[in-house]
């Protein structure tokens, strides 16, 4: 029907069918259809044909008004369609265990590139994230996965360390992790799961003497000698304070995956995913 809606308001501009032909360009008899199958459509008459040539009953004209306003919104819509810029609403899920300034700095400066995308960030644990990403709660989710997932999303490694009260006893490896006092996150963790799974899973119970999410309180409890603690690996790397020390954790591998979930239905907004998902990956190979 577009193209008759066109070719009626084509001829309410030239005021003739042999015009419109021209313009087109189609033959006269094309043109006539056209103008037959739209009244055909409609189930009324558009043209006058007593006169000569002829013009746009009162109906015709009611309806030229119509069309016009139909194919103002058709081009609009291709417009928007087109439009290059991203523009919406991303809704992030990013994993606790991500949510420090460095990646926060470099969600910001990636969404800060994209002018008319409206970020919605929330975090969570990896688990959690993972489950309201799949319930289509987020477009993206940057989530922490274990060492040995596979996944062509994974932007990086998370490597962890152990920090400990310095000048304290220094525990043997994994021999002595399972019966000291740990300062860790709440389950469900993605730090401590990865802790629990080298030691052995559900066999061992890990004696949780404080169970604190906020990062600088448990720096400050491990300060205080109330346990080990867990941190990333390339936040050790700026420097511990005086009374903190790094636990020697030999070949044991305290790494997670870094992995970016995205919807398959992003559309423009992919663009802005990607560089967000870049910029994150870049900050952990660059820090680790």
């Amino acid at each position: 029907m577009l193209e008759e809606l066109r070719t009626l308001v084509l001829f309410a501009e030239e005021g003739s069918i042999q015009n419109v032909a021209r313009r087109l360009p189609l033959t006269q008899p094309a043109v006539t259809r056209q103008m037959q199958r739209l009244e055909d459509m409609l189930g009324t008459t558009l043209l006058d044909r007593r006169q000569k040539p002829p013009r746009l009953t009162m109906a015709g004209l009611e309806i030229l008004d119509r069309a016009q306003d139909i194919l103002a919104s058709v081009e609009a819509l291709k417009a928007f369609a087109t439009d290059t810029e991203p523009q919406g609403v991303l809704r992030l899920g990013l994993a606790h265990g991500l949510s420090d300034a460095s990646i926060a700095g470099a969600i910001a400066r990636a969404a800060a590139a994209f002018p008319k995308i409206s970020l919605r960030l929330k975090t969570g644990w990896s688990a959690e994230l993972i489950e309201q990403f799949e319930r289509g709660q987020f477009d993206m989710a940057i989530v922490l996965r274990p060492a040995d997932h596979q996944s062509p999303d994974t932007l990086g490694t998370e490597r962890l360390t152990i920090i400990a009260q310095a000048g304290g006893a220094e525990p043997h490896l994994t021999d002595t992790w399972a019966s000291m006092p740990w300062v860790l996150s709440p389950e469900p963790c993605d730090a401590r799961q990865r802790l629990l799974a080298i030691l052995g899973g559900e066999r061992h119970r890990l004696v949780v003497a404080a169970e604190i999410q906020d990062p600088a309180m448990q720096m400050e409890w491990v300060r205080r000698g109330h346990g080990l603690g867990l941190m990333p690996s390339r936040l050790a790397a700026r420097g511990l304070p005086d009374d903190l020390a790094l636990v020697d954790t030999g070949d044991v591998d305290l790494s997670l995956q870094v992995v970016a979930l995205c919807s398959p239905h992003l559309n423009r907004l992919a663009k802005a995913a990607q560089a967000i998902a870049k910029t994150v990956g870049d900050v952990i190979e660059i820090e680790t």
